[in-house]
């Protein structure tokens, strides 16, 4: 009688391809958060922590000279900074240079896109030198534009006089200075906001224009009825994208005439000015961190009531 030892599995049988496949399941399931893990660790690290933890000081009397010593005051920070008339000032002034920058910009961006998107000589060095505002430093672009609103030497002040116009003291008044500082906001993003209109304006189909022009719409009919429709997702993008940036203008005031009070009565203080004339200025880094959160807050109400309207007029056009 013979006996015979039971075979053992050949290696790549059954046993070992059933525990490859196992473990390709498991690297398929867990490899899309491994990917995305590393933007997710620093998204936690350096936007939600400190975002966290300025509401948490938001709630304590702190002083940037000593910052280990917290003192309670709950919502006291925020009544305080409701109850001060320069807070008031600074989200006017926010407002009105928002929209003094805001409107002119995209309304300008939206031309220049519209005649960028047609066949013209040197469209490539047109489209380059639209970015070159963009490109440049805030800091060298504000002290050149303050410059040329100099009250005694400026040119903008000299080519008034040239028609009869007495000189405008730009730093000083209260409209002529936000007027100045929204100049510098509408030179640098203009060509920024027109390349991306002209980057949606080539995403439409050409067949639109071609009917429209067989039905004899003008060049200005087809730019009222069918690009304007087409690029409704791209202008809520930048209006959206300008309100936040409005919110949080910080350089160009700043370095206008190197006041954090945003003049000689706050007369172009914004909101970013104000948080860092309290927390770098008055040391005051609770009220600091109260400012910052009522910003954050009124971007989030800003950017939902454009997304509510946006919306609410496509649903509206969608209805039959």
């Amino acid at each position: 009688m013979t006996l015979t030892a039971p075979a053992r599995p050949a290696p790549g049988g059954d046993a070992p391809p059933q525990r490859r496949r196992t473990a390709r399941r498991a690297w398929q399931t867990v490899s899309p958060y491994a990917y995305i893990a590393p933007f997710f660790t620093l998204f936690a690290a350096f936007g939600l922590f400190p975002l966290l933890y300025t509401a948490f000081v938001s709630l304590y009397r702190v002083e940037l000279q000593t910052p280990g010593e917290m003192e309670w005051r709950g919502l006291g920070n925020y009544t305080a900074l409701f109850g001060d008339a320069f807070f008031w000032t600074s989200l006017r002034n926010t407002f009105t240079i928002g929209v003094l920058s805001t409107v002119p910009q995209l309304v300008m961006a939206l031309g220049l896109a519209h005649l960028l998107n047609y066949r013209l000589r040197g469209r490539t060095f047109l489209r380059t030198a639209m970015l070159l505002p963009y490109a440049t430093s805030v800091a060298a672009a504000t002290l050149v534009f303050a410059q040329l609103f100099g009250r005694d030497f400026g040119l903008v002040n000299y080519v008034l006089g040239l028609v009869g116009i007495d000189p405008v003291d730009w730093q000083t008044g209260t409209v002529a200075s936000q007027v100045a500082v929204s100049t510098i906001v509408v030179w640098r993003w203009t060509g920024y906001n027109a390349l991306i209109y002209l980057a949606g304006m080539q995403s439409i189909p050409r067949e639109l224009y071609e009917a429209a022009e067989m039905d004899g719409a003008s060049r200005w009919r087809q730019f009222l009825h069918v690009t304007l429709p087409g690029l409704r997702p791209t202008i809520v993008f930048t209006v959206v994208v300008s309100t936040i940036g409005a919110t949080q203008l910080f350089g160009e005031p700043l370095l206008f005439e190197g006041s954090v009070s945003g003049g000689i009565s706050h007369q172009y203080q914004t909101l970013g000015l104000y948080l860092y004339e309290q927390g770098w200025g008055f040391f005051h880094l609770g009220r600091a961190a109260a400012i910052a959160w009522v910003m954050f807050l009124l971007i989030v109400v800003l950017v939902g009531t454009n997304a509510a309207l946006a919306h609410r007029r496509t649903r509206k056009e969608a209805r039959p």
